[in-house]
């Protein structure tokens, strides 16, 4: 399939799209996927699951895991992506001893809802730390909550707001406005990049799936987490946050070339984050993963902060009427911004993902050929 059919026919509409193409797709290759129910429903009271589905030899020594809806909204380009996948052949030019995992909308509330957090209101990729241990605390966060999320959406409120995160940034630089509102915290539940007081149901879920599948007796594992929002439109950076230097890392480097970043080295868009997923990955499977969030850029982060900011407004206020006109303005903007319906976009996707894929796999063939 060329990209450009890719692009007009691999992305869903909303989240019940994704689901039952995904699920179609999988069936015409004899491949039953395995549904892990949410305990929540829908806006439009349709069912929710992460579907994960097995492609190669169940006793591969070498899996790649490609994982959408992390962040729930912008699940769109890792529906697209392993649709595009499974439509392209991409089963049956798997390297021999690889298979490959498709973990589809791991946060199917996100999903449905268009918000990035799950059904307790926190951002999955925060809520991967050692709830064991003291929570993180992040001083900055709390110097700027109500103005990230203030209690009203009218303009004198906002304007007061921009002008503090205004006054933070002139303080502290950009990056230090990044760290505060995105590093992660676990003191402002309703808030941004709420990384909660336990384990979600999304990351128990992820954890299941490690399980199910043995992908801690494996040799390798890739895995490549589907995001969007940072960067420059519809470039697809792989980001890298295990620890510089480490073996994960430098795997990740061999395999997909110089254009892996790493938040810690200050080469990302992103900023260091605390609670992300591949902390997660690691504890499960120590040296033997190597993870990338294929992160594919959108729009200025001052957009997505006037986005999100309305999001976590709506929720908070109390029942969400889905059907509400001010509902739908909201979430058409959340949409907007971190699933843009640009044609061009969608083929920098499609074509970014398929690129990152043969990577991984080939490097998964090659590390195993020489173990």
């Amino acid at each position: 399939m060329d990209l450009l059919s890719a692009a007009q026919t691999c992305f869903p509409q909303d989240y019940a799209n994704a689901r039952e193409s995904f699920l179609a797709a999988c069936r015409q290759q004899g491949v039953e996927a395995v549904a892990f129910v949410n305990p929540h429903r829908g806006p439009k009271g349709e069912e929710l699951a992460t579907d994960a589905a097995w492609f190669g030899p169940e006793d591969a020594r070498g899996v790649l895991v490609m994982v959408s809806s992390t962040h729930g909204s912008e699940g769109f380009p890792g529906s697209a992506a392993m649709l595009d996948w499974i439509r392209s052949g991409g089963p049956d030019r798997l390297p021999k001893g690889v298979a490959l995992l498709a973990v589809h909308a791991i946060n199917p509330y996100g999903y449905a809802w268009l918000r990035r957090v799950t059904e307790e209101g926190v951002d999955l990729n925060r809520n991967f730390i050692d709830f064991t241990l003291p929570l993180p605390e992040n001083p900055g966060y709390d110097a700027l909550a109500k103005h990230l999320v203030p209690e009203s959406l009218d303009a004198p409120t906002l304007a007061a707001a921009d002008a503090a995160i205004e006054a933070y940034r002139d303080q502290h630089g950009q990056i230090g406005l990044m760290m505060a509102r995105t590093g992660g915290q676990y003191s402002h539940a309703g808030g941004v990049f709420y990384g909660g007081t336990g384990p979600t149901h999304a990351r128990r879920t992820l954890e299941k799936i490690v399980a199910q599948w043995n992908l801690a007796e494996r040799d390798l594992v890739a895995v490549v987490d589907y995001h969007t929002g940072l960067g420059p439109f519809g470039y697809g950076e792989p980001i890298s946050d295990h620890t510089p230097d480490s073996v994960n890392v430098e795997r990740a480097k061999r395999w997909y070339g110089r254009s892996v970043t790493q938040p810690r080295l200050g080469t990302s868009s992103s900023v260091p984050k605390t609670g992300l997923a591949e902390t997660g990955w690691e504890r499960l499977l120590g040296e033997t993963v190597s993870f990338v969030a294929l992160e594919y850029g959108t729009f200025p982060p001052v957009n997505g902060l006037r986005v999100l900011r309305a999001d976590h407004w709506l929720h908070n206020s109390g029942n969400v009427d889905w059907d509400d006109p001010t509902t739908q303005e909201i979430k058409q903007a959340i949409k907007d911004h971190f699933a843009p319906d640009d044609v061009d976009w969608r083929e920098m996707v499609i074509f970014r993902s398929r690129q990152i894929l043969r990577l991984g796999l080939a490097g998964l063939e090659q590390d195993l050929a020489q173990a």
